[in-house]
């Protein structure tokens, strides 16, 4: 299925210029060897142009349509006009060895045999250049010296004389489409992915762009081992995709994987999306839903709005139609292959409502300096985290899960809540206003919690015996604060993890320091002494006896009870 939408995703790139058409690729070119008409060398000429990386400026390699280029893994094997210094020139950063030799009469062999009955000035340059061009001598020369390590870092280079570069002469086009009509022919089969017959790929082309995987690519099919074949069937032709749908497939999602304004990392998980009729005004906005910016939860807003009243959604005078189909992707490194963490298909209306609805799970009173309304997913991963470590990456898997999760409107995984209870005990009980969403929304998904709108702000009505312990737990800590103003530490420091596990234990301590702090407060002020006094007779009212233990969700429970009773507190203080 994930191959099937690449391709049908492919042809409509194609459609509209996007890609290019089979035996061609898109390839990171950094370098051009310029050449004189004998194939000597005239120059050195950079193809890298200047890109934003946050607030810097970095010079980085351009993009160029190339002969399809070859899947290697640890053989020799040659590119057509477009390779890295070993090829190209038969050196690499330490000079010219015996491996690198290799590597450059491959290239050698390959260039004669395709243009050897080409003839026009391009063809006849870079003939000359590969019968005269002398590795062992590239260290001394004067063109190479200024940006030695440069070249040889492994950056592709490919040919130009002055600015006519080679992949682009007609002639020399021709003479790939020749060469690629005459390769030697592989087996024929059915197709898994068209369901056609024809040539089966043995190899399938890398995938390049997903973060923590090799720089030379990893592929997302492969087989090499006699443990995973089948029925002596080797390599790829164990799962058998045609030719053509290899090369679409991977064509798609290289081209995905090179738009860094459609593609997210959530930890070790890099997510790539996209309409199947191509227009990327829909790739804008499921970013936007997933990770609402800062100056656009507005836009959200109105669109979730539209939604919900089943009003069409126009953006920009674009009609968006809830019924087209829509695709996530997300992939892992794992060695020289890539893992699917998930994949997901469904009508971009659905995923927009089920989007929707776990904004509606995560809905919670805010500080008022918090700016924000929407809480994206990387939001949330970062709650899970220790916000003062310097590696603030979730734990593997969660990133895919929790997106998995959302999308299809299932349960939240565990991890996620157990790792913000985490966070919250580790730091003595602080929960923010993104720990509180989490656990009311995990507590509503995946437990039931009934009435979650009743849950949002304060809840003065219920009787949850959970919740109203963290409401007087967060009562007893503003009477200590009240009769010890500025204080550094309070009880939340030292009893808050205890009392949200272990009530019955904790609470008549609790109780008996409160009766000290009110005497002080009465002595200062006797409304504020009155005024608590109520407030806890209230809430005490509704616990018929304290709880030996919580389980892991009353913790929650309790947990979000703490947390209305305080921002309840801060609302009070802000209208005062």
């Amino acid at each position: 299925m994930i191959l099937q939408a690449l391709v049908d995703y492919y042809e409509t790139l194609l459609a509209n210029n996007k890609v290019a058409k089979q035996g061609w690729c898109q390839a990171k070119t950094a370098f051009a060897l310029n050449l004189n008409i004998d194939g000597s060398l005239k120059g050195i000429l950079t193809l890298k142009e200047e890109e934003e990386r946050g607030k810097k400026k970095i010079w980085v390699p351009s993009y160029r349509e190339v002969p399809q280029m070859v899947a290697r893994s640890s053989g020799v094997s040659a590119n057509f006009l477009c390779d890295n210094s070993k090829y190209m020139l038969g050196v690499d950063a330490e000079g010219s060895g015996k491996r690198v030799q290799e590597c450059f009469e491959a290239a050698r062999e390959k260039h004669l045999k395709i243009l050897e009955f080409s003839n026009g000035p391009m063809a006849m340059a870079i003939k000359g250049f590969f019968r005269t061009w002398i590795p062992e001598e590239a260290i001394k020369n004067d063109k190479l010296q200024e940006i030695w390590e440069e070249i040889t870092d492994g950056s592709n280079l490919i040919f130009t004389m002055d600015t006519n570069e080679a992949q682009k002469d007609e002639e020399i086009r021709i003479a790939w489409q020749n060469f690629l009509d005459q390769e030697e022919e592989c087996k024929k089969g059915i197709c898994l992915v068209t369901g056609k017959e024809g040539e089966i790929a043995r190899i399938h082309s890398t995938i390049k762009g997903v973060q923590g995987a090799q720089s030379s690519g990893a592929a997302l099919v492969s087989f090499n081992a006699p443990a995973f074949e089948s029925y002596a069937k080797e390599q790829s032709y164990n799962a058998p995709v045609g030719k053509y749908a290899a090369f679409a497939y991977t064509t798609a999602l290289n081209y995905l994987l090179t738009q860094k304004d459609y593609k997210f990392q959530f930890g070790d998980t890099t997510v790539v999306y996209w309409a199947e009729n191509g227009e990327e005004i829909y790739q804008d906005v499921f970013e936007w839903s997933i990770e609402p910016p800062k100056d656009n939860q507005e836009t959200i807003k109105s669109i979730f709005q539209n939604l919900k009243e089943q009003r069409a959604i126009d953006l920009d005078g674009i009609e968006l139609n809830v019924n087209q189909r829509f695709y996530i992707l997300g992939l892992a490194p794992n060695a020289a292959r890539l893992s699917v963490s998930f994949f997901y298909e469904n009508s971009f209306g659905n995923i927009l409502k089920n989007i929707q609805k776990h904004y509606y799970r995560m809905e919670m009173v805010r500080p008022s300096w918090e700016e924000r309304e929407y809480l994206g997913v990387r939001g949330m991963l970062y709650e899970t985290v220790n916000q003062n470590s310097k590696d603030k990456k979730p734990i593997p898997n969660l990133p895919g899960a929790v997106l998995k999760a959302i999308l299809g409107n299932t349960k939240y995984p565990e991890n996620l809540y157990n790792n913000s209870m985490i966070r919250i005990r580790a730091e003595q009980g602080r929960i923010t206003w993104g720990r509180a969403s989490i656990v009311k929304a995990y507590l509503i998904q995946n437990h039931h919690l009934q009435k979650g709108e009743m849950f949002v702000k304060l809840n003065e009505e219920t009787n949850n015996t959970p919740y109203v312990l963290g409401r007087i737990f967060a009562v007893l800590e503003s009477i200590q604060e009240e009769a010890n103003p500025g204080i550094n530490t309070t009880i939340r420091d030292k009893y808050f993890n205890s009392a949200c596990a272990n009530p019955a234990s904790v609470f008549p301590i609790l109780i008996k320091l409160k009766n000290s702090h009110i005497r002080k407060i009465e002595r200062q002020t006797e409304w504020k002494k009155k005024y608590f006094e109520k407030s806890l007779t209230e809430l005490t009212g509704k616990i018929i006896e304290f709880p030996k233990s919580l389980t892991l969700e009353e913790q929650g429970q309790f947990i979000l009870g703490y947390y209305h009773q305080v921002q309840k507190r801060y609302e009070k203080k802000e209208e005062e």
